[in-house]
């Protein structure tokens, strides 16, 4: 039942943000907005189908799909060779009004995510397998959608007016919570400030200390994010970061 339910929520936070995609092309220099939930479905429902079966009650929050990772394989953080290890076959993507430099491809891309690449080798190297993983984190983007500018480059959400993003991040923030609700998750791991942000939002939390859900406590915390483009995530080889996201996750 968990699963359906998982699966349920992601379907009804796809059609709420294909509502938005019109209004958000040409916002912030996003001109192209394609939705993996939709295209990439067929990926991403195995994805839910292998991960909520787990009995995480932790959450890593991602920001949104990157045109290597998740727009290709339709898993956060999902590096095309990851998402085979974690177990998702590959199929035909649907039809979406793609960037042309930027083409789906799905799970015969070659190129590979360095963010996904990053944060999956370290899951795997903590927990063993994919079995053991999803008992121990269940992953989700808080934004399903893959925003690109006319050069290709990825857009994350905050970038875009916030006139224009009300609507799509009162979806994303509900889809949120009925994740936590339906996997009685006690805590939320924002993979990046911004990750954490919109968790404390979506909780009602302040700064520190826990949101709360129904009358219960969920704690909230912060990992580095495995960005090639951040200083931190590449500081003595990566093994900073490696350290980093482990102390967050293996705290008592």
């Amino acid at each position: 039942m968990t699963g359906q339910a998982v699966t349920e929520a992601a379907q009804k936070l796809s059609k709420a943000c294909d509502a938005q995609i019109k209004k958000l092309i040409g916002q912030g220099g996003a001109k192209f907005v394609t939705n993996p939930l939709d295209y990439a479905w067929v990926l991403h429902e195995q994805y839910l189908d292998i991960a909520a079966k787990g009995n995480a009650k932790t959450l890593l929050l991602g920001m949104n799909p990157g045109p290597w990772g998740m727009a290709q394989s339709g898993i956060p953080f999902g590096a095309t060779d990851m998402a085979k290890k974690i177990g998702i076959k590959s199929k035909p993507l649907g039809e979406a009004k793609h960037h042309p430099k930027r083409p789906l491809i799905g799970l015969d891309l070659e190129r590979q995510e360095v963010s996904g690449t990053r944060i999956w080798n370290i899951l795997f190297e903590n927990y063993g397998d994919i079995t053991t993983i999803f008992d121990n984190v269940f992953l989700v983007n808080h934004c399903p959608l893959l925003l690109l500018s006319e050069t290709g480059a990825n857009i994350t959400p905050d970038k875009l007016p916030a006139a224009k993003t009300k609507a799509l991040l009162k979806a994303c923030d509900e889809h949120l919570l009925d994740v936590i609700r339906i996997k009685g998750i006690t805590r939320v791991i924002g993979v990046g400030k911004y990750a954490e942000k919109r968790a404390r939002l979506a909780l009602g939390a302040g700064k520190t200390g826990p949101g709360i859900i129904d009358g219960r406590e969920v704690a909230i915390d912060t990992c580095w994010h495995p960005s090639p483009a951040s200083p931190l995530a590449n500081r003595n080889n990566g093994e900073d970061l490696k350290a980093n996201i482990l102390s967050v996750l293996n705290q008592e």
